[in-house]
C-alpha cells in the first residue's frame, strides 16, 4: 500500500453536477472546528487534500498545498487536508497532532481513521486531491504526486470569477521549456516489519537496520522515542532525535543512484517504511 494506485494523470470530471459529499460526523479535526462543506463552498472554492503521515508521496505535496492554503486565502479558497492512515503509525488523534506538528502544514486536518472520508470520496492512493467549486461541485480531481501546475490552474481558474482581491501571483513560476532530465525510478519501497501495518523493532540486541536502495534519498517511517544513528555509503552523517511520527530524512543525494543506509537505534524506537525519492540520472 504505497503512493498512487492508479493513473496518476490530473482529472476533469465526466459530469458536471458531482456534488460534494459531507464530511461524516465524529471525525476529529485538528486546527479547526468540525467543517460543513456547504458553508465552506457557499462562498468560494474548496480544496481537499488526502495524505499519510508515513508515505512519502504525501508528504512530498504538503508544501505545497500549504503555500495553496496561504497564498489564496484572500481570495476565498478553503483547504482542508484529510489524513486517512494506512497503519497505526498516526492513527490516533494524538499521534495525528504530533506528527502534524513537525511539519507545519498550517491548514486543517480531519482524522479519517475508519476511511469514511476515503471512501466517500471515492480516493485511489496517496496523496489525492479534489477541487470543489462554488456551490459545492467538483471541478478537477489529481490522484497521486505531481500535476502541481495544473492544480494551481484549475484554482485559479475556479477563482478567477470571485469578488475581492486580484489573483496573486502563481505559488509555482512556468515551468521551463526544453527536454527535461531523466529521472531515474527509485526502489520500492521496503516494509522491514514484512507488511505496511506492522512495525520492525530493533530488539532486545539493539541490532541494526541496513537497505541498499536506488534513488536519490531515503526516507523512513518512524514513531517512538530515542535516537537513530546514521551511516550513508560506509561514512557517519548525524542521528535524528525522534519528535513525533512520521517520515524522517535518512539520505539525499544530487543524483539518481545506488547507495546503502544503515540505522542504528537507541531508545524504543519503530520503523514502519522505507521510501526512496526520485532523482535525475547523469
Amino acid at each position: 500500500m504505497s503512493g498512487v494506485l492508479c493513473d496518476p494523470r490530473p482529472v476533469r470530471p465526466e459530469r458536471d453536477n458531482i456534488a460534494i459529499p459531507p464530511f461524516p460526523p465524529g471525525i476529529t479535526w485538528i486546527g479547526a472546528e468540525e467543517p460543513v462543506s456547504e458553508r465552506l463552498t457557499a462562498r468560494a472554492a474548496l480544496l481537499v487534500h488526502f495524505f499519510e503521515l508515513g508515505e512519502l508521496s504525501s508528504i512530498r505535496t504538503i508544501p505545497f498545498v500549504a503555500a495553496l492554503a496561504r497564498k489564496y486565502a484572500p481570495n476565498g479558497l478553503s483547504v482542508l487536508g484529510v489524513h486517512s492512515p494506512r497503519s497505526q503509525l498516526a492513527a490516533s488523534d494524538e499521534a495525528l497532532e504530533a506528527g502534524l506538528a513537525r511539519l507545519d502544514a498550517g491548514f486543517p486536518v480531519g482524522n479519517d481513521s475508519e476511511h469514511r472520508v476515503w471512501h466517500s470520496y471515492g480516493c485511489r492512493g496517496w496523496p489525492s486531491t479534489f477541487l470543489w467549486g462554488q456551490g459545492g461541485t467538483l471541478r478537477y480531481a489529481h490522484f497521486g504526486e505531481g500535476a502541481y501546475h495544473e492544480t494551481e490552474e484549475a484554482i485559479r481558474a475556479e477563482l478567477a470569477g470571485g469578488e475581492g482581491h486580484e489573483l496573486p501571483e502563481p505559488v509555482l513560476a512556468t515551468p521551463p521549456g526544453g527536454a527535461q532530465p531523466r529521472i531515474g525510478k527509485p526502489s520500492e519501497e521496503v516494509f522491514p516489519g514484512g507488511s505496511h501495518d506492522v512495525p520492525w523493532t530493533p530488539g532486545e540486541a539493539g541490532e541494526p537496520l541496513e537497505v541498499e536502495y536506488a534513488g536519490a534519498g531515503a526516507w523512513a517511517a518512524l514513531d517512538g522515542a530515542g535516537t537513530v544513528d546514521l551511516e550513508v555509503d560506509g561514512e557517519p552523517t548525524g542521528s535524528i532525535v525522534l519528535g513525533g511520527p512520521g517520515l524522517y530524512e535518512l539520505s539525499g543525494h544530487p543524483e539518481h543512484g545506488m547507495h546503502e543506509v544503515r540505522l542504528e537505534f537507541d531508545g524504543t524506537v519503530r520503523v514502519w517504511s522505507l521510501a526512496f525519492a526520485p532523482g535525475p540520472e547523469r
